[in-house]
């Protein structure tokens, strides 16, 4: 399904004019020549980039709740999908970890379905108190629902867990945390669309009264800043912690996505997210993006930033076995990835950041 942006922009604005330009800003006479390109740019980023992913994000949360609702104790195939469906889910969310602004973050929804580590001793309490447990009593901690207990309770702590080994109290959990991940995704889905809270226009309409934005260069600036803040939660979190945060040596339970051993997806689809705004792209669509601004004023220094983009995910995809084995085993095949995505944070913050303050 695609959003009709048209349609959106329109019902939702009544406007035509929608590249008018900034009138409050120092430097509205440089934004106000580029000021359509710039539009077309924050519109086709915070629609068919941002939106859809999240679309994308609420969608297959739903199918993996539905799914979860049909579980039973030695069930290997209908466990087997849910596994699969928490893989679906999960790779649009990392997806969109280059642009953590707007509801995801006021609304504290990134905490409440991606908190790591889990809180083991808080999920055995919940398991052991007799109570009911449903979406609304997960609400009080965030290390005991998202992503990650979901991934708890159908992996196991060794990745091996299988259908016979649930219980009656497990199904009951895991049904209520998938139902709970089901509704902050579409709480997310909400925020952004033309029929919901629309955050969204706060970037189509960048500069304009009612925006957040009080310029077109404020709103493409917190863009770029999204994606330096991911390339260096990847670089020096998720690959730094797990490779050295034990004296300089591997320290597996600091991985996020160990249970699956999804890390190395993980990490290639945050890259991925960054690659999706800078171009402009997702899932087939073709738009205005990062690029677009960028080659107007350096076309070598978009062109660099390109290879930097993809040099960052095929070394993560490189990097042999699981991301448990190889923080031991090819210790060199992680620090050439860390050091490429490395490599793209310097462009993002020392060239781009600046080409963006400068327009």
């Amino acid at each position: 399904m695609k959003l009709n942006k048209t349609i959106a922009i329109l019902s939702t604005f009544g406007l035509m004019g929608l590249a008018s330009c900034s009138d409050n800003s120092a430097d509205t006479e440089t934004i106000d020549t580029s000021a359509e390109l710039y539009t077309e740019v924050l519109t086709d980023l915070s629609v068919d980039v941002i939106t859809q992913t999240y679309f994308d994000l609420s969608t297959n949360a739903s199918a993996m709740n539905d799914l979860s609702a049909t579980i039973t104790i030695g069930d290997e195939t209908t466990f087997s999908a849910l596994k699969e469906a928490w893989q679906d889910t999960r790779a649009p969310w990392e997806k969109t970890e280059g642009f953590l602004y707007g509801p995801v973050d006021t609304e504290g929804i990134d905490p409440a379905i991606d908190s790591w580590p889990v809180d083991v001793n808080a999920i055995n309490n919940i398991l052991n108190s007799g109570n009911p447990i449903t979406s609304s009593l997960l609400e009080s901690n965030n290390e005991a629902r998202g992503f990650h207990t979901i991934e708890y309770f159908i992996w196991g702590l060794d990745g091996d867990k299988t259908a016979a080994e649930l219980t009656d109290r497990e199904i009951e959990y895991l049904q209520a945390v998938t139902q709970n991940l089901k509704e902050k995704t579409a709480q997310l889905y909400d925020g952004w669309t033309s029929s919901g809270d629309n955050f969204a226009a706060n970037f189509i309409l960048a500069g304009e009264s009612g925006s957040i934005y009080t310029s077109q260069k404020d709103a493409l600036q917190e863009i770029v800043e999204g994606l330096a803040i991911i390339a260096d939660e990847v670089a020096n979190g998720k690959i730094e912690e797990p490779l050295n945060g034990n004296n300089g040596s591997a320290k597996p339970e600091a991985e996020e996505s160990r249970f699956s051993n999804n890390s190395k997806l993980d990490f290639a689809n945050n890259i991925r997210s960054i690659q999706n705004i800078y171009l402009g792209d997702y899932d087939g669509n073709s738009g205005k993006g990062i690029t677009d601004v960028i080659v107007t004023v350096d076309a070598g220094l978009d062109a660099e930033v390109k290879a930097a983009i993809t040099a960052g995910i095929t070394s993560i995809e490189a990097i042999p076995g699981t991301f448990t084995d190889a923080i031991v085993d090819n210790r060199s095949e992680v620090e050439n990835a860390q050091e490429k995505v490395l490599e793209l944070l310097t462009l993002l913050e020392s060239r781009i950041l600046p080409a963006i303050s400068n327009l």
